[in-house]
Formats: structure tokens, sequence, C-alpha cells
């Protein structure tokens, strides 16, 4: 991000590691889907935030309530309610820090089941999709620092948007970039 001029984006949308790999090492989630990635072992530094902050003008920020060091005050905030019953060794919503000055949303919707998943914490693309309608303007160029599935493309291709998407981990990268490209490259019936 350091060659990136200062507020290049409108709006960063980005799920970074929580840091929570190493705490629940041996489940049998992490245990499944980690594959012998240590990406998740510890949260990005606050010179991430930093550069965040500097090159988009607004952000949501998934995970927020393992960065609370990094993050400034916020009055919205989105909780995204997956309707999980308790105990189930998932959580049960997820916190997103927003920085619009606006009232906090809560988006309530089971995960697809449908919806095949190739990331430990891959967000289901109707998740996307609704942040992009309550957040986003048309013709803003959106920025995604962690692509990890590729699942915010689907959401920016069909709603319009503009997107540079980073993933560091080649292999999820790849994958993602293939599914995206023939996602993009389907014709619509309607």
């Amino acid at each position: 991000m350091k060659e990136v001029e200062d507020n290049y984006y409108d709006l960063a949308i980005v799920d970074p590691p929580y840091g929570i790999a190493k705490k629940m090492k041996g489940t049998r989630k992490m245990g499944r889907d980690m594959k012998g990635k240590t990406w998740n072992n510890d949260i990005p530094p606050r010179e991430y935030f930093i550069e965040l902050f500097r090159v988009s003008k607004n952000q949501i920020i998934w995970g927020a309530n393992y960065y609370s060091d990094y993050l400034p005050p916020s009055r919205n905030w989105i909780v995204w309610d997956k309707k999980q019953p308790e105990n189930i060794g998932f959580s049960m919503h997820e916190i997103a820090y927003t920085s619009f000055n606006t009232t906090p949303k809560i988006y309530r919707v089971y995960p697809d089941q449908k919806e095949r998943r190739y990331h430990p914490c891959q967000k289901p693309v109707k998740l996307y999709e609704w942040t992009l309608l309550k957040y986003a303007k048309k013709g803003d160029k959106i920025l995604d620092t962690h692509l990890g599935s590729g699942t915010i493309a689907y959401a920016c291709y069909n709603l319009g948007y503009d997107l540079d998407g980073i993933e560091l981990d080649k292999e999820y990268y790849l994958d993602a970039k293939k599914r995206v490209e023939r996602y993009t490259s389907q014709r619509r019936l309607f």
C-alpha cells in the first residue's frame, strides 16, 4: 500500500486475520480448514491500519473486536448476526468497524449452505452485496487487502463496483482468481 496515493480508494472493505489460529489449534474447524497455514496466527501490525486509513477515504473492517487498540472511535458498527445456535464452536455473530458517522446496522442471515466454502473465514456474497448497497456509492473504487476466497469480487461484479483485491497467500489468490474469472465470463440470461 506504500505506493498508493492518499485517499485513492473510496472504500476499503477488509477482513484481516484475527490472530486466532493458535488459540483454535486442534479444533475440528481450524484443523480442517487451515491446512498448515500460519496467516491467521497473528493480527496485522499497527502499520497496516495506518496505511489502510491513509489510502482509503472510508473503511469497513471485519473482526474489529480483535483490533480495538488500532481503531479510532466509531459511531457506526456492523453486526452480522449469523443466526447460529450457542455452543457449536462457531461465532454467533461478527463485528465490523466502520468509519461512517451513521447509526449501527445489523445484518441477519444464515450463511448460505449452498455457497461452497473455499476459505475458513469466508463471508457470504450476500453480506458483501448488502454492505456495498448500504455504504458504497456508484463509481466508488473499492479495496480489499485480504481477498481470501474472493466472494467480495462476486458482489462487486454483481453491483458494478471496481475492486482492487490483494491476497498474499498464493494458493488462495490463484484459486480465487480462477473462480472470479469463470464467474465474470458467464453471460447472464436476463
